[in-house]
């Protein structure tokens, strides 16, 4: 199961992401991406403190926004992954493809 909050701090979209992401929720993930999109945030972080479990299928929402996001300059940062969860970014490769972060204060002063 997975659940987002939203929540605006400082002209940023933070989306906070709880339990799992998987081939049957990621279409939850890529609303909320959306929705920050369609809102006109150019700042979106992603707290993945609660996040327990990620596939390749939620791997996959965040690599669809890389191209557009750079395009339209929005700033996407990731933090607070557990060791299991940053780990399969790693494996990946998508550590360097992405800005990932121990915690929200080093992701708010890079």
């Amino acid at each position: 199961m997975l659940t987002i909050e939203t929540q605006h701090e400082n002209g940023h979209d933070i989306l906070l992401l709880r339990g799992e992401v998987d081939a049957s929720n990621s279409v939850i993930l890529d609303e909320a991406i959306t929705k920050a999109v369609a809102d006109g945030s150019s700042s979106i972080l992603v707290d993945g403190a609660g996040l327990e479990y990620i596939s390749s299928a939620g791997l996959g929402v965040f690599m669809s926004y890389l191209e557009d996001f750079q395009e339209k300059e929005i700033d996407l940062k990731i933090y607070s992954l557990s060791d299991r969860v940053f780990e399969v970014f790693k494996i990946l490769g998508l550590d360097q493809l992405m800005r990932i972060y121990p915690d929200k204060k080093t992701a708010l002063l890079s």
